[in-house]
């Protein structure tokens, strides 16, 4: 009776063996043979062996087992296979796949006396490794595309450094507001001036690392003439004219009134754009008699020909500035796009624009101004802003 007992907890722990998953540990390369190594008993009846063709390919699935780390069987390489590859086929299927690329006869055992263990022969022969042949027909077949693509006139491409030479004629012309005796606004102790110059050179840099060619108004602490302002992007055929500011609001609105602003040339009946344009106009216009400046700019903005396109370069850049602003800081406030009648503008032939890039009258925006984060995703956002308004206006006919 006691041995009856006995055969019955060794058949029921057999079963319970072989029923639960097992792990395969190593996988080695030895004496010819690719040797398998489980954590416990394995019944070789549980692997499925059979062969695929085009490539030749033996294969074998491993039911009822794991592998027991990502590490096992990996880099596994011989002279007489083209690869080795061991894997986690399905959730309890380990997947061995031996390709070799023809015939051979491939007949897997037992050892007599390690149950643990599966061994699978290797062929003979040695195989040429079709990695290598493969990426050189590959390298090879790149090239002739290449090759055909440049002689071929029917095959549309882009073609980058195309791009890059055809940036490098386009000209933006950067004026950084005000300047030496004509300070801007001023807000506790910063002046308008010196902030809009830092902002200046940063998208300069931006503008440059696009590829495109830069001309500065002014690179240091100095006041231009009205002539000098109003006409250097004309003298310099820049394809856009972007005028950087800052703005300001009396004491009794400085904790309220905060943004960002982008104005376009054109007449308006805003009160708060009139006042804006007004602020800006008033260093500039000193000297001009004012009836006739009201003139020229009412005559500049009912003959312009580049308000539509001032318009569409004002909401891209706009757009992209509050992008990048509201990635990093939380209660900026977007103006929107505006227009109004900024002497800085006036009379410009081609798609000009005043970024008014905060208020230096409100606490919080001034000290995020003048920090060297803010005014990176500021002249970022005006880069980018001007780098897809020209990607659009080259689709165009007429650019």
């Amino acid at each position: 009776m006691k041995l009856f007992r006995i055969f019955l907890l060794f058949i029921l722990s057999s079963t319970l063996l072989f029923s639960s998953v097992t792990l395969l540990k190593k996988v080695e390369l030895q004496k010819g043979e690719l040797r398998l190594h489980f954590n416990q008993l394995y019944d070789k009846k549980q692997i499925k062996h059979f062969t695929l063709k085009k490539p030749y390919r033996e294969v074998f699935d491993i039911r009822n087992c794991r592998l027991a780390n990502r590490k096992v069987g990996k880099s596994l390489s011989s002279s007489h296979c083209q690869s080795i590859r061991v894997s986690q086929y399905k959730r309890n299927i380990v997947r061995v796949v031996i390709e070799t690329g023809r015939y051979y006869s491939c007949t897997p055992y037992k050892p007599l006396f390690s149950w643990k263990s599966y061994h699978i022969p290797l062929p003979k022969f040695n195989v040429k490794k079709r990695k290598t042949v493969k990426k050189k027909s590959i390298a090879k077949q790149k090239k002739s595309v290449n090759k055909s693509k440049k002689k071929s006139p029917y095959l549309i491409t882009v073609d980058k450094k195309q791009i890059s030479k055809h940036k490098k004629k386009e000209l933006i012309v950067i004026d950084a507001g005000h300047g030496g005796h004509d300070t801007g606004a001023i807000g506790g102790g910063k002046r308008e001036k010196d902030l809009v110059l830092q902002i200046a050179k940063r998208l300069e840099k931006k503008l440059k690392a696009k590829g495109y060619s830069v001309y500065m108004t002014r690179k240091r602490d100095k006041f231009l003439k009205l002539p000098q302002r109003t006409r250097i992007a004309d003298r310099k055929d820049a394809k856009v004219f972007i005028s950087i500011h800052a703005n300001s609001v009396p004491k009794r609105s400085r904790h309220k009134v905060h943004g960002v602003e982008t104005f376009f040339l054109q007449t308006t009946r805003d009160a708060k754009s009139q006042r804006i344009a007004a602020r800006e106009n008033r260093a500039v216009l000193k000297g001009a008699g004012s009836k006739l400046s009201k003139q020229v700019i009412v005559d500049s903005v009912l003959n312009g020909p580049k308000i539509v396109q001032s318009n569409k370069l004002a909401i891209d850049v706009q757009r992209r500035i509050m992008t990048n602003l509201h990635s990093r800081y939380k209660g900026v406030r977007d103006g929107g796009v505006r227009h109004a009648p900024f002497w800085v503008l006036v009379g410009a032939s081609r798609p000009s624009i005043l970024v008014e890039v905060g208020y230096i009258s409100h606490p919080r925006e001034r000290k995020r101004l003048f920090t060297s984060r803010y005014q990176e995703l500021i002249a970022k956002g005006i880069a980018e802003g001007v780098d897809n308004y020209l990607n659009n206006r080259r689709k165009e006919i007429d650019f």
